[in-house]
């Protein structure tokens, strides 16, 4: 058996300013100044960090921010003196997707690759639109092989990237009958992204591909942003081209291992065209997520394209439709479209945009996608707020993210430990599920339950809304 598959994750702490959730309301004018009073014995010495603040005011504010919201200080004073509030400038972060809660919980992870946990419990929602409607099935939670990272069976996250035979066929001397195909075998069912929007300059582009060397995955980048990368991380780049053609991508074919275009008219022509001058790269196809995509999978499959690359919006619905829908139900329609067609093994789908949690990465492999594609969190990692519709146009020049100042190495590392966490979150689900490797949940919708479903199934034709 393989060795277990591991990301090793290294503390660094964000260098921009967090924003916490929670904050203390203390009544001091009645304090009694009780000689067991709780304030000293706070754990994360929040009133310890508080106390020096009042005395120097010029110094950081960020450990103000460091409040757990565990209430034991709420419960603990004699006086009812504290209590503990929601922070407005907290509530004020990101949008109705990319909601507080995950922008914080992205950066908490990203600072140490564990999972946070969280000293007031789960504050979340239960149910609601998109992923949130989604619940999985933890049937196998209880047995004590099966729990997750600290178990003892083997949990494979591997998967493949690439066209598989349906069948072998053997000549009579045990040669084998047919072209063999090509696969990249991935130990996480994940790559990473360009960003959903535009950004200057080289930094992020070399940091994902550090990122992706690190984590054994590929890096989707322009060859232009990644210029002089060294040798030992081209095999982890996946270099995109769009309508400017092949260019500075050509003398870069033989060191990669796949190569990702952008759908066009002579899109196909330049497929061709590569795979004549390399038959063993991959070529992938990238897609808007749309209903209709479908047919241009089964067009591009007979054309000899087996991996597709859909891409959601930034909050993971449909791009250019009327009225969109959110990706688990396109990719639901798509991967239900292929198995009828008899061809779901013969092709691979990634799936991008809108993918914020470790849960959405599992939830979209249950809808049907082989592996996903992480392009906005990376950036959340780095400290962005995803303010790209704010009306100030000033925003990015003070987004963390987009620094010019941004050092490679802290960015990548980072990464590298929000997919450490991504990586362990991932194991517990698989584990509490009883599967044993990552291939056999794309697709197995038995294994979730989706509210749309069970409201149908409780109510009928009666309208649910």
């Amino acid at each position: 058996m393989p060795d277990k598959y591991h990301i090793k994750a290294a503390a660094i702490p964000g260098r921009f300013r967090r924003v916490g959730k929670f904050g203390s309301v203390d009544w001091r004018e009645d304090c009694s100044r009780c000689t067991n009073c709780v304030k000293p014995r706070c754990v994360y010495d929040t009133y310890k960090k508080e106390a020096v603040y009042n005395r120097d005011p010029s110094t950081s504010v960020v450990p103000l921010y460091e409040c757990r919201g565990c209430l034991s200080c709420v419960q603990g004073c004699t006086k009812g003196l504290l209590a503990i509030a929601l922070n407005p400038e907290y509530l004020a972060l990101g949008d109705e997707y990319w909601r507080p809660e995950i922008l914080a919980t992205t950066w908490n992870q990203a600072d140490s690759g564990r999972i946070p946990v969280s000293g007031a419990g789960y504050r979340g929602r239960f149910h609601g639109p998109g992923f949130d409607s989604i619940w999985t099935d933890m049937s196998e939670i209880v047995r004590p092989t099966r729990d997750g990272i600290h178990g003892r069976e083997y949990i494979s996250t591997s998967v493949d990237i690439g066209s598989k035979p349906m069948r072998l066929s053997f000549t009579a001397d045990g040669k084998m009958v047919g072209e063999t195909t090509s696969l990249i075998d991935l130990p996480i069912p994940l790559i990473l992204d360009v960003p959903p929007w535009k950004i200057a300059g080289q930094v992020l582009a070399k940091a994902r591909l550090s990122a992706a060397k690190a984590l054994k995955t590929l890096a989707v980048a322009p060859a232009t942003e990644v210029a002089g990368a060294p040798a030992d991380q081209l095999p982890h780049l996946v270099p995109l081209v769009g309508s400017e053609g092949l260019g500075v991508v050509e003398p870069l074919l033989r060191q990669v291992r796949m190569v990702e275009f952008v759908d066009g008219p002579q899109t196909l022509d330049l497929m061709t065209k590569v795979k004549a001058s390399n038959p063993s790269l991959i070529c992938a196809l990238r897609l808007p997520l749309q209903g209709q995509a479908v047919d241009r999978i089964l067009a591009g499959s007979k054309s000899g394209v087996n991996v597709f690359h859909l891409v959601a919006d930034l909050r993971g619905c449909e791009i250019g439709a009327e009225n969109p829908r959110h990706l688990k139900d396109v990719l639901r329609e798509i991967h239900t479209s292929l198995v009828k067609a008899f061809m779901r093994d013969e092709v691979t789908l990634i799936v991008s945009g809108g993918i914020a949690l470790a849960e959405h990465m599992a939830k979209t492999i249950i809808c049907g996608a082989d592996l996903v594609a992480v392009d906005t969190t990376l950036l959340v990692a780095l400290g962005c707020r995803v303010c790209r519709g704010a009306t100030d146009a000033t925003h990015v020049d003070h987004c963390a993210a987009e620094a010019g100042d941004l050092d490679p190495a802290y960015a990548a590392q980072r990464m590298v430990n929000l997919m450490a966490a991504w990586h362990s979150q991932l194991i517990e689900v698989l584990g509490a599920m009883g599967i044993r490797e990552v291939r056999r949940l794309r697709g197995e919708v038995g294994r979730a339950i989706f509210k749309e479903d069970i409201e149908r199934e409780a109510f009928g034709d009666l309208a649910c809304k």
